[in-house]
């Protein structure tokens, strides 16, 4: 039987995406969930999850506690993220 390998993504070591990138996810916070599953599929591992702030839940208590937050100083805009969204949250959209 195979075996898999876990890497460890060390983010301090990473390079700079720089100014190449031709599109970039975006994502609509009212639609996040908060699932997490950008997260998992990231293989940059740039996408964390952060609690939404107390404002944000007053202003519609309908959303999830947690949301989606881009490093974009080393996202490469794959899309894999906007790809496996299951709530259609990530957006690919140009670059400026």
């Amino acid at each position: 039987m195979e075996k898999g390998a876990v890497i460890k993504h060390n983010i301090k070591k990473a390079a700079d995406t720089g100014s190449w990138r031709y599109l970039k996810p975006v994502i609509d916070k009212d639609k996040c969930a908060g699932c997490g599953t950008c997260v998992k599929h990231c293989p940059e591992g740039i996408i964390k999850l952060r609690d939404r702030s107390k404002e944000e839940l007053k202003k519609n208590g309908k959303l999830s506690k947690k949301v989606a937050e881009i490093d974009y100083s080393f996202c490469k805009g794959c899309g894999v993220c906007a790809q496996v969204c299951p709530f259609k949250a990530i957006k690919m959209e140009k670059e400026k």
